[in-house]
């Protein structure tokens, strides 16, 4: 049973990393806008490219490339990712018909160690990058949600990137990321729902602070 849910958590992310883990690292490389003109502070596409623009300083700047401040890199950056994704509404989603049995406290303790997660798993991806580029296509607003549709380039190989996004507050927040048509929140909800028809609630907790100390010590 150990090694079987330990397999079902492997899962949510081995497609992913399969592509540079896109997740946070195509708001972290230069942007293309197809199209482009003067957009109102409200626009999607200003939104994403305004965290392009500060994780790229970061990336750049020489002082912080150094090992003794590797940590302090990426904690800005992860700063920067915490103001433009919302990871409750990510673990709402993720977490689907089981979210509304937790109690306040269960459900805050599963955002942190869910966006604990993600961040350990992608973020210091970053460090990957070698010149890919992202072309923002189109973007679709219904409503308080939106969809920015990109491609990633590497090598001269598109891969399709789609953002979506909620307004909170008139600030768009990041809500799901689909690469090539799959997504990041459903993927996890697959893995999670599997998890939860074998063991309760506990248990997954348990797994998801494993993953979590193990991601922090490496």
């Amino acid at each position: 049973m150990e090694l079987m849910v330990e397999a079902e958590m492997k899962k949510s992310t081995r497609w992913y990393l399969k592509f540079f883990p896109v997740f946070f690292l195509a708001i972290a490389i230069p942007v293309l806008l197809k199209g482009a003109s003067s957009a109102a502070a409200t626009d999607p596409v200003v939104f994403m490219k305004d965290a392009v623009d500060e994780i790229i300083s970061i990336l750049q700047d020489e002082k912080l490339a150094v090992p003794a401040r590797k940590a302090e890199r990426k904690n800005r950056v992860v700063t920067i990712v915490e103001k433009k994704f919302d990871f409750r509404e990510m673990s709402m989603r993720a977490l689907a018909r089981h979210w509304r049995d937790r109690t306040p406290a269960e459900q805050d303790r599963f955002v942190f160690l869910f966006k604990t997660l993600l961040e350990n798993t992608y973020i210091a991806k970053i460090e990957t990058y070698s010149g890919e580029k992202v072309v923002f296509k189109k973007t679709t607003v219904q409503g308080n949600k939106a969809i920015v549709y990109s491609d990633l380039i590497r090598k001269n190989i598109e891969t399709p990137v789609n953002y979506k996004l909620k307004s909170n507050d008139n600030s768009w927040m990041v809500y799901d990321v689909e690469v090539e048509g799959v997504s990041l929140v459903n993927n996890y909800r697959t893995q999670f729902a599997s998890i939860l028809s074998k063991e309760n609630f506990a248990g997954l907790i348990a797994k998801l602070e494993e993953k979590v100390n193990k991601g922090a010590a490496e």
